[in-house]
């Protein structure tokens, strides 16, 4: 093994160090589960992210229970639940009609998708043959039902940070590297324009260049949209540590000896200039994509984002805006659960790949 490690090259090298790191190697493996659940939302909710039960809104989650009232014990099933309106404050009450027992089956038949758009099914990971939903996460006041609306959400919130990352990062490392390498008029140039946007209000920018979306787009078009927005202002920090480190690096020996040997300057840039600061790099990406999501979910949060019929993690939250709502049905505050979920996970995984990327981490 240590005659390997002798013999490989610096990305082998990560690569050991990364899995010797638990707890990034178990945020990885969290991730992939997420984002698998968002490729295959169609098969993995119960329901799609519309469908509603009118009787049943504002629904508590459901209870699964493996005993019954008698104490014999069974796959886990639900009660059937009854509601009941109070005429007076035009409330919903619900209670578990115990006499009804309703089995929870892996692998159920249910409502007809296009998995992808492409591959119609009706085949469900999980769910019930009955009229009565489950709930695994209550309903909301449509009485839809929340746990298949965060994972049909999961689409939008998780896949928004690797568009905008990827073209913050390109923009970021090709200004930055033109600004620290050239220098002069360009270098002028470049930091001026950064110090402009840097100097705007993020928030408010955000919401200006969102009002601009057309209201009628589609969803996936406001999703581009969104995606190049948060991009557009996303670059700059890295753009100038980019600056920076290649201005301090630029003359070295080995950079010269590039140049001498009629390199292009492009080449000395990104074959000789960028790697030696590998570490700082991959930790912007792995922490530039929960930015990104924070900043999609406070866009659709305040209605300026993805909006209905497409749902969001943000857009979600717009139900939890009255206090007075969450003191009733708290349930509705479970898609800030996925987005806490998310960054921590991300964050770890960006610890992970920084002291594997550091030369100098034991």
């Amino acid at each position: 093994m240590a005659e390997q490690l002798l013999e490989a090259s610096q990305y082998e090298l990560m690569l050991v160090k990364f899995k010797k790191h638990k707890l990034a190697m178990i945020s990885f493996w969290l991730l992939v589960v997420m984002y698998l659940i968002a490729i295959l939302a169609d098969f993995v909710a119960p329901y799609s992210p519309l469908t509603r039960f009118g009787e049943l809104v504002y629904a508590p989650p459901n209870t699964i229970h493996i005993r019954d009232e008698q104490g014999n014990f069974h796959a886990p099933f639900i009660y059937r639940r009854v509601s009941k309106l109070d005429e007076k404050t035009y409330i919903y009450s619900f209670m578990d009609d115990t006499s009804q027992r309703i089995p929870i089956k892996f692998f159920v038949k249910g409502e007809p998708y296009k998995l992808w758009g492409l591959i119609p099914g009706n085949l469900h990971l999980f769910g019930i043959e009955s009229e009565t939903p489950l709930f695994l996460l209550g309903s909301d006041k449509l009485g839809r039902d929340m746990f298949s609306r965060i994972i049909y959400a999961s689409r939008v919130s998780l896949f928004i940070g690797f568009g905008g990352v990827l073209i913050s990062f390109l923009l970021g490392i090709l200004l930055g590297g033109i600004s620290g390498y050239f220098g002069g008029i360009m270098d002028l140039l470049i930091q001026r324009l950064i110090e402009f946007i840097m100097s705007i209000p993020q928030i408010p920018l955000w919401m200006a260049l969102s009002a601009a979306i057309p209201q009628e787009w589609s969803g996936i078009q406001k999703f581009l949209a969104i995606t190049l927005i948060l991009s557009l202002v996303g670059w700059t920090g890295l753009a100038r540590v980019v600056r920076g480190k290649i201005i301090s690096l630029r003359e070295e020996d080995y950079v010269t000896a590039a140049r001498i040997s009629s390199a292009s300057d492009m080449t000395i840039i990104f074959h000789h200039l960028l790697p030696g600061f590998t570490s700082y790099l991959i930790v912007h990406i792995t922490n530039s994509i929960p930015g990104m999501i924070l900043g999609e979910t406070t866009l659709s949060f305040l209605g300026l984002g993805i909006t209905p019929p497409n749902v969001s993690w943000g857009s979600l939250l717009q139900q939890a805006q009255d206090v007075t709502v969450i003191g009733f049905y708290p349930w509705l505050l479970y898609p800030c659960a996925a987005i806490i979920l998310a960054v921590m996970l991300f964050n770890f995984l960006g610890d992970g790949l920084r002291d594997a990327a550091d030369p100098y981490s034991h």
